[in-house]
């Protein structure tokens, strides 16, 4: 999902900046707003809507945010709402001349140190990283998880591979999946293992599978693939409640988890559908639908029903759904009806880019 940056100027210098950046930013296809004092907005920028405080509060989460100025104001705005690295927005801070870019919080997972770089790189800027990994250029698992969307599922195993790579202790690699391709070197803090035995010789695991079950778990980080895309059908005006019931049902009948889905798909008549829409917000996943015409160039599926097709126009929405949405991918789960809703999931192959 293309989350929202928010930019954010308090002076004439600052807001001509502002301007420039969110001129670049949108350029590379970036979702990007800036925002000014009343006195200096206008030409793109809009007026600051509110008490900075209430503002961010009400985004807090959901957008990155871009301070021009002061790491001070940047701070005292948000030091209310900062929780953890793992839930925290991702926030920068730059000078109003344009020549240090700072990744302040959520560096990793909010991915403040990639959008720094990016950043640095469009404008000519440096910069400044403070990170212990980032200085010392070294492995870090919430880094690579971000990079490669995977689910982190125990925030303190993370913390403490985090702090042996930096002791120089090696740590246990072993990707699960059959037909699994990685991308680029290994780092020489991981040994690649393969087999969970092998690893296990290991202080420190990190498995990517979709759960880790029958063996000691101490030490074992399991990062779960956000990889499945979830064809969804339903009946007007279904509940949310209900259709999300049925959905999880669905995904544990496959031994997959709500974390592990990157988007969901249908057809054009369901692109306002309440419950769908509520659904697809708290999961935090995108949301694309298509016309019957195109859903109807997916060539077989596992079942039709007349009915849904007299309705829709085709015979099968989930399914033909998932697979427009992820033609790479391999249908694990056929349609599945759940009360007043199917769905169907497709899988796309598993692919571990090291660097």
């Amino acid at each position: 999902m293309n989350e929202e940056i928010m930019v954010l100027s308090f002076t004439r210098t600052g807001t001509e900046l502002n301007r420039r950046l969110c001129g670049m930013l949108r350029q590379h296809g970036k979702n990007c707003r800036g925002y000014a004092a009343e006195k200096f907005a206008g030409d793109g920028i809009e007026p600051i809507p509110g008490k900075i405080r209430e503002v961010i509060g009400k985004n807090w989460g959901k957008c990155s945010f871009f301070f021009i100025g002061a790491a001070g104001i940047a701070v005292r705005s948000i030091a209310p709402f900062v929780k953890d690295k793992f839930t925290d927005s991702a926030v920068l801070v730059l000078d109003e001349k344009g020549q240090y870019v700072i990744p302040l919080l959520s560096g990793h997972m909010g991915g403040a140190v990639r959008m720094a770089d990016e950043t640095a790189e469009l404008i000519r800027a440096e910069a400044v990283h403070t990170t212990a990994t980032d200085v010392q250029k070294k492995f870090a698992v919430d880094v690579f998880a971000e990079r490669n969307n995977l689910s982190i599922t125990d925030r303190q195993t993370a913390k403490e591979i985090s702090a042996a790579v930096l002791e120089g202790e090696k740590i246990a690699f072993c990707p699960e999946y059959q037909g699994c391709r990685i991308e680029g070197a290994v780092p020489d803090e991981l040994v690649l293992c393969g087999s969970r035995e092998e690893a296990a010789k290991f202080r420190y695991r990190i498995i990517v599978a979709d759960e880790i079950s029958g063996e000691k778990k101490d030490g074992a980080l399991l990062l779960r693939p956000r990889n499945v895309t979830a064809g969804i059908g339903c009946r007007r005006g279904i509940s949310g409640e209900l259709l999300k019931k049925g959905l999880e049902s669905i995904l544990e009948e496959n031994g997959l988890k709500p974390d592990q889905l990157e988007c969901a798909a249908s057809i054009d008549l369901k692109k306002e559908e309440p419950a769908i829409l509520a659904l697809t917000e708290e999961y935090r996943i995108t949301f694309v639908t298509y016309p019957a015409e195109k859903l109807r160039e997916i060539m077989a599926v596992t079942s039709s029903s007349s009915f849904v097709e007299q309705t829709t126009g085709v015979d099968n929405v989930c399914e033909r759904a998932a697979l427009t949405c992820c033609p790479e991918g391999e249908l694990i789960c056929g349609k599945r009806v759940r009360d007043s809703m199917t769905a169907a999931l497709v899988r796309r192959p598993v692919i571990l880019k090291m660097d």
